[in-house]
């Protein structure tokens, strides 16, 4: 926990030498904010409530060095309140306990409010949020949370309708470019004593490798200039100080949270978008994450259904001895395996129909599901059975010419809808064919299909006399 007494926060000084350069260039107020206009502009909500020190509980999601702890701390130091810093990581039950009698204390006492700002919120369980809900409904708190996940899936509903959230994007390279620039000219808090200069060529690399970090980048600044420092004097930060400094960026990513269901998203859509080339990035993505590629693989199994479908009836044969080579091979040899099957998916003629034709015969069956199976499709197996009708008039398709005997299969209150709509693409064009056919032998043949009909009509009479 780290608390500050005052809304300056107390005793700690933040452009001590000692302190990282990222910490130390920390914005001290809203005109030193770089980036998040949309939701800091003149005039926008965040940018009034923090300018006027409106004591408001909110949230801030976003990606990592967006400036979610920053905008916590000017809040803090525009409100005449006690400001407490927690990490969700190191804390529980308890210390927020404690942190809320204190608070009731400190108002009880001297009217001041507690500001409680809680780092990466996403990692409190449900209990420990509960924890919460009371005393910011009543106001004996202010709470701020940060998370870099969405808060729709990890902060509880019931938080979040007491809270702002508000959404922070990741820095652009404009904004990047300003900081790394502002610090290398600030003689007091950045590096301006100490630098002389930066190449271009790797001021650019910086910004392009920060991926909207400014911790990052900032960081990696630092240590730059560490590097060339001890090259000579005067210190001159060339493009191979960054590559040392910086080293492998990790691959944003996590294997269940925002990233994960962003990423799937971008794959299958890119397949169903037919991109190929988009499709193997997205796909390339998750496995430098770490993804299972067995994940990836049953998804291509849902895309073959779901987006391919009988477009091409070979998509899913393909994706599934995919997973099998996959499976005989593992990983890296067996990843060229998935590479095929995503690149013949995106190239593959597209129908969603089969998956929309479920859809649709679901929607009905729910609808009408108290409606029998007609008496001439019913198993005539008993002689109870057949004695009721069961199976009376039905014929055998493969004794008429063309098996095809045009007999209606639905429910008679549900006869003649349809549910699959083939498209004009790939091989649908040929069961659009076959389904033109069908239903011209079945007007054709209409009249037997009556009589047939009559037939069940008479022997259910029969069967009713015979009852009485």
């Amino acid at each position: 926990m780290t608390e500050y007494p005052d809304p300056l926060f107390g005793p700690r000084n933040e452009s001590a030498p000692a302190s990282p350069l990222a910490e130390r260039m920390r914005p001290r107020d809203l005109s030193e904010v770089v980036g998040q206009a949309h939701v800091l502009g003149p005039g926008r909500a965040l940018h009034r409530v923090i300018e006027r020190g409106i004591p408001v509980s909110m949230i801030f999601w976003g990606p990592p060095g967006s400036g979610k702890t920053t905008l916590a701390r000017l809040m803090a130091q525009q409100t005449d309140a006690l400001f407490v810093e927690y990490s969700a990581v190191l804390s529980g039950v308890k210390q927020i306990r404690e942190v809320i009698e204190r608070a009731k204390m400190v108002r009880a006492q001297s009217g001041r409010r507690t500001i409680l700002f809680i780092d990466e919120i996403h990692r409190f369980n449900k209990a420990q949020q509960d924890a919460f809900l009371p005393h910011v409904e009543n106001g004996q708190i202010v709470l701020i949370g940060a998370t870099t996940e969405n808060p729709s899936f990890e902060v509880i509903p019931a938080l979040i309708s007491r809270c702002r959230t508000f959404v922070l994007r990741e820095l652009t390279a404009d904004d990047l470019r300003m900081l790394v620039e502002r610090a290398l000219v600030d003689e007091d808090r950045g590096l301006g004593r100490d630098v002389a200069e930066m190449d271009p060529a790797a001021l650019d690399f910086l910004v392009n490798a920060s991926a909207g970090d400014a911790r990052i980048a900032l960081g990696t600044l630092e240590l730059a200039a560490r590097l060339a420092r001890e090259d000579g004097v005067p210190v001159r930060i060339a493009l191979a100080h960054i590559t040392e400094a910086i080293q492998a960026r990790p691959v944003a990513y996590d294997k269940s949270g925002e990233h994960h269901f962003n990423m799937i998203s971008a794959f299958q859509k890119s397949i169903r978008g037919s991109d190929p080339d988009a499709a193997l990035y997205w796909m390339e993505r998750m496995l430098v994450g770490g993804e299972d590629p067995l994940y990836i693989a049953r998804r291509l199994v849902r895309i073959a259904s779901e987006d391919v479908g009988l477009a091409d009836p070979q998509a899913l044969p393909v994706v599934i001895a995919a997973r099998q080579a996959f499976a005989m091979l593992g990983s890296p040899e067996g990843e060229l395996a998935l590479a095929e099957a995503v690149i013949y998916l995106a190239t593959a003629p597209k129908s969603n129909s089969v998956e929309t034709a479920m859809k649709r015969a679901r929607g009905r069956a729910e609808e009408t599901g108290h409606l029998g199976v007609p008496l001439h499709i019913r198993n005539a197996v008993s002689t109870i059975g057949r004695q009721e009708g069961y199976g009376c008039g039905y014929i055998y398709d493969h004794d008429v010419p063309g098996s095809y005997a045009g007999q209606e299969f639905l429910p008679e209150e549900l006869a003649g809808e349809t549910y699959y709509l083939p498209k004009q693409l790939g091989f649908e064009r040929e069961i659009v064919r076959r389904m033109e056919w069908f239903r011209k032998r079945k007007r054709e043949q209409q009249s037997e299909v009556n009589d047939r009909r009559m037939e069940v009509n008479d022997w259910q009479k029969k069967v009713d006399h015979s009852d009485q």
